[in-house]
């Protein structure tokens, strides 16, 4: 069985910055990737960010510059900076975790709202 527990989340005003963290354990080998999604209301989820085992990582145009992914390979964990929020960030976002055999997770959301 595959966990994965997000935390960090959270009300912040505009312009202010919030560490989102997502571990990993359980039945879970050779991780390929690890990243974020989110979703607002009445939109559809939509990536953020990801990152590869190997380092690789992409973003959304939307956060690029503000929003920076991590991860640590030995703790199956990855964590995204985010700096500058907008309003429009303002959704669920939701630890994604891809292995090399096409098994994908998620997990289970974590609300980021911000808002003055």
């Amino acid at each position: 069985q595959v966990q994965l527990v997000e935390s960090g989340g959270g009300l912040v005003q505009p312009g202010g910055s919030l560490r989102l963290s997502c571990a990993a354990s359980g039945s879970i080998y050779n991780i390929y990737s690890m990243g974020w999604y989110r979703q607002a209301p009445g939109k559809q989820r939509e990536l953020v960010a990801v990152i590869t085992s190997g380092g690789r990582t992409n973003y959304a145009d939307s956060v690029k510059g503000r929003f920076t992914i991590s991860g640590d390979n030995a703790k199956n964990t990855v964590y995204l900076q985010l700096n500058s929020l907008k309003p429009e960030d303002t959704a669920v976002y939701y630890c994604n975790v891809a292995t090399a055999h096409a098994n994908i997770y998620w997990g289970q959301g974590t609300q980021v709202t911000v808002s003055s």
